[in-house]
């Protein structure tokens, strides 16, 4: 059927079938394509990740993510930064512009309507690149900032991700297509409702890049006893001004940043690096055992010998 402004309406069942659908319909096949069964993928295109779960969580799955793009095909999901909670659902898209300690839920999934989902990794180097040529007059000063935003995807988006993941197909596509269409996907969220948070991922003075500045520095130091003021000077700013920037980019504080980091890799060596309790909570700078025991309950829900105990009886049934 064709409408006045001369655009096709594909018919599905004898209706027409939208264009936001009708590419959430392609993404849902090739993300079926790509996740065989329930986990995240990564695939051969830097950054790209697809994920597939069946059923809801009854607990909050704790993770890390750097700055990313998610894009919801089907199923929803909770995720909480810090003190902020945000919801995402079929067709919308979720962007963290810094690098977080997150805790995720699947509150939609089933066997029959899993979710699925794709995960795109942002370069901030690279949107300062296009940052130029989208915004050729300047960026309007942003007032209000938060750790992740929640927006609805138009048909443009979901089809340049589409065609991200038909790169995957062949080899010539995933060097010489697929850097093309993540240009298109990082334009076309900069011209979008969250677009000023995306530039400001780019600008080198922004409040966002001296954060993720600091974020960088604290990952690679976690285990250092840290001072608000030190951090401050290392990104120029004045120790009550990179507090609240700090607090409004991640939604938490550079101790509590801290902590986060330090029990997401003290969990990490216990159950990859067969690290015990003691050694683990001392690589990552605790100095007292119950210290670190009572921070790891309070955060994981568990404490650490019984948390890492339930995770390897999960990976076992997995693989089984």
């Amino acid at each position: 059927m064709e409408r006045q402004d001369n655009t096709l309406v594909p018919f599905m069942s004898g209706n027409p079938v939208a264009p936001l659908e009708l590419e959430t319909a392609r993404l849902l096949h090739l993300i079926y394509n790509h996740a065989p069964h329930d986990g995240a993928f990564s695939q051969r295109i830097p950054g790209l990740h697809v994920s597939r779960y069946s059923r809801t969580d009854t607990e909050y799955v704790k993770t890390f993510y750097s700055p990313s793009l998610f894009v919801i095909a089907q199923g929803a999901k909770t995720v909480t930064v810090g003190e902020q909670i945000y919801q995402a659902d079929r067709s919308r898209i979720l962007m963290f512009p810094v690098a977080l300690p997150v805790a995720m839920q699947t509150t939609h999934a089933s066997y029959s309507e899993p979710f699925l989902g794709v995960r795109l990794d942002l370069e901030p180097q690279r949107i300062a690149e296009l940052v130029l040529k989208v915004y050729p007059n300047g960026l309007s000063p942003v007032r209000v900032r938060s750790a992740g935003y929640v927006i609805d995807a138009n048909s443009s988006i979901l089809n340049a991700v589409t065609r991200l993941l038909e790169c995957l197909h062949s080899s010539g596509d995933v060097e010489l297509l697929a850097p093309l269409v993540v240009d298109e996907i990082l334009i076309r969220l900069l011209r979008s409702p969250i677009g000023a948070h995306v530039a400001e991922m780019g600008y080198a003075d922004s409040s966002v890049q001296r954060v993720a500045k600091a974020i960088a520095w604290l990952r690679d130091n976690f285990s250092q006893q840290i001072k608000v003021a030190d951090m401050a000077q290392l990104v120029h700013m004045s120790a009550t001004s990179f507090h609240k920037h700090f607090k409004s980019v991640t939604s938490m504080s550079p101790l509590q940043y801290q902590k986060a980091l330090r029990l997401q890799e003290a969990r990490r060596l216990m159950l990859s690096n067969q690290a015990d309790v003691t050694t683990a909570g001392r690589l990552v700078g605790y100095v007292s055992d119950s210290h670190f025991s009572r921070d790891y309950s309070r955060f994981f829900g568990n404490s650490p010998i019984r948390d890492i105990s339930k995770l390897r009886k999960q990976t076992q049934k997995l693989d089984g």
